[in-house]
């Protein structure tokens, strides 16, 4: 299952119910590049479990500033439309699977 593409007109809906995962990433940052990959291997992975999306941070400032992201990129996770943790920076599949294991 691919991971959709969320927008600040969308984001709100998108993340709203269960338990969501937003990549906040931007085509210029590196680290971006080497989460993107880990994010939907861990997508196909918790398909039905865990909704995944990604936020392009240049396109969509709204959001970003909203939930004060600085430095990309950012996971922001999200249990039943609340903030339940903000990962930042990069970090493996076996890293994320034991920072979401508890929200599962």
């Amino acid at each position: 299952m691919a991971v959709a593409v969320t927008t600040d007109k969308t984001f709100e809906a998108d993340t709203a119910k269960g338990l969501s995962v937003t990549d906040f990433w931007a085509t210029w940052c590196g680290p971006c590049r080497m989460q993107s990959p880990v994010v939907e291997k861990l997508s196909d992975e918790l398909a039905g479990k865990v909704k995944f999306t990604k936020l392009d941070v240049d396109r969509n400032q709204e959001t970003a500033a909203k939930f004060q992201v600085m430095s990309i990129p950012t996971l922001l996770v999200k249990k039943d439309g609340k903030v339940v943790d903000t990962i930042v920076g990069y970090h493996s599949r076996e890293q994320l699977l034991q920072i979401l294991q508890p929200y599962m």
